[in-house]
């Protein structure tokens, strides 16, 4: 979602470059296109205008080390003001003893209540909760509905009720969850536009009626502003407890993530950043403004990997790297424990420095698929020693999965040559990195492959055309 906004913040950062010292003057210069930058991201104008009046008075007052560019200064000053600007960090649900703990879910029609709701059940469940959906959307066609295949998808009950009064399901399913046990209520409502009166009256009878203990605003990110003025009226209405960010990996400019803290003074709790059930993230300010910034963000990456990496396979994995015995098998794991990490352009995007070089990157998860075929192309001692991999396997492997030979060759060759650089790392060379991705985490190795899987897929556009011409020069 920030890309463009990474862009010129960048853009602005080596601006600054061979500056010998910061200087009103300069500040100035780079506060202008700050400025630009924001509001073209469909920021609110009120929050750019503090924001560019913060940066610059920390920026100016700012006891700037010798030692250091005056670009790194202003990356560290940016950062910290992001942060404060959507901080702070409150991505607790407040539960009550004894249960249930009612929350309720608002917003505007279309921004993804009906499926937020099977999310945070997912998330709850994760957590060792009990809960329970009510649906309470009785406007929208086939909305109760939904949240029952939802429910089924993430095997989580659902009540609902033959009724045209949201106030009584409301009651009736608050009742029900008291009645058997569930310690935790969502009840999700249906989609209002907040210049809607009777809608935005009927809401907050629902509220009155069974006195949430949580209430939070699901807000479309990809509406910029709109999402912000939505958000203060259902607070006057309501007194938001928090709010959640949909579509934050959708391609909008991202200024409702940027605004809506400032303008509600409400936390962000949670952003959904996929349409699966399991893409939910609590908020994070500090990573935030890291990503915008194009700095990554390595501790999100860390607890996705250790999410979906067992501790003893892990450590199988780690020694084998040590031995340099790291094999296809191995590999065939490590790849489809990143399709369910959210995919290899998302995990490149939290390494540090590698937002901006991903923009021309086709990585849209054809070139795992491509690399398994090669792989599940192999005999299990291919597999195992990549060595064996002379001319004639190539050519029967190539045939298997349907690619040409020097594509299992470039393969091999790219694998070979990761493990080796993941064998010095292990030995402690990069003796950090090692224990930053202990988890059996082999970036080195799926970067490398996928390298080469966009080489196969280049080779294969570049046929696809001499073949087009040709059909051009036969007419």
């Amino acid at each position: 979602m920030f890309e463009s906004l990474t862009e010129k913040f960048n853009s602005v950062f080596r601006s600054l470059a061979g500056r010998g010292r910061i200087t009103e003057a300069n500040i100035s210069d780079a506060m202008r296109d700050v400025r630009k930058a924001l509001l073209e991201a469909d920021v609110n104008y009120s929050v750019v205008k503090k924001f560019c009046k913060d940066v610059t008075e920390a920026a100016i007052g700012a006891d700037v080390i010798k030692s250091l560019h005056p670009s790194q200064v202003m990356v560290k000053i940016v950062s910290d003001e992001l942060t404060k600007l959507m901080g702070p960090v409150d991505t607790r649900i407040y539960f009550v003893s004894p249960g249930p703990t009612v929350v309720m879910l608002a917003g505007l029609q279309g921004c993804g209540k009906t499926t937020t709701a099977a999310k945070l059940g997912k998330y709850l469940v994760a957590a060792g909760k009990r809960p329970l959906l009510v649906a309470g959307d009785l406007q929208r066609p086939a909305a109760i509905e939904q949240l029952v295949v939802l429910g089924q998808q993430v095997d989580i009950d659902v009540y609902t009720e033959e009724s045209k009064n949201a106030v009584k399901v409301a009651k009736n399913g608050v009742k029900h969850a008291k009645d058997t046990g569930y310690d935790v209520v969502l009840l999700d409502t249906a989609g209002r536009l907040h210049i809607d009166e009777e809608m935005m009256t009927e809401i907050a009878d629902v509220a009155k009626a069974v006195t949430p203990h949580q209430i939070y605003l699901v807000c479309d990110a990809m509406t910029g502003q709109d999402a912000v003025t939505s958000a203060k009226e259902f607070n006057d209405r309501l007194e938001l407890d928090g709010v959640i960010l949909t579509k934050l990996d959708g391609d909008a400019r991202g200024g409702a993530a940027l605004s809506v803290k400032a303008v509600t003074g409400k936390p962000i709790k949670f952003v959904g950043v996929g349409e699966k059930l399991d893409k939910i993230e609590e908020f994070h300010p500090d990573r935030m403004a890291s990503r915008i910034l194009g700095m990554g963000d390595v501790v999100t990456l860390v607890e996705r990997a250790q999410e979906h990496f067992e501790a003893e396979e892990a450590e199988k994995l780690q020694k084998k790297m040590a031995k340099g015995s790291f094999g296809f098998d191995d590999f065939l794991k490590q790849m489809q424990a990143v399709k369910k990490m959210g995919g290899v352009k998302d995990m490149l995007k939290m390494m540090p420095g590698m937002g901006g070089q991903l923009d021309d990157l086709d990585l849209d998860g054809k070139e795992i698929w491509q690399m398994e075929a090669i792989v599940y192309s192999m005999t299990p001692g291919e597999r195992r020693e990549p060595d064996l991999i002379e001319a004639s396997r190539r050519r029967r492997i190539a045939a298997g999965a349907g690619v040409q030979p020097h594509d299992v060759s470039s393969l091999v060759k790219t694998f070979k040559r990761s493990r080796d650089m993941m064998k010095a790392m292990s030995g402690g060379s990069l003796g950090g990195l090692k224990n930053l991705f202990s988890g059996g985490f082999n970036i080195g190795a799926l970067s490398e492959a996928m390298g080469s899987g966009r080489k196969i897929k280049q080779r294969s556009k570049r046929k696809q055309v001499i073949k087009r011409r040709g059909k051009i020069r036969r007419r």
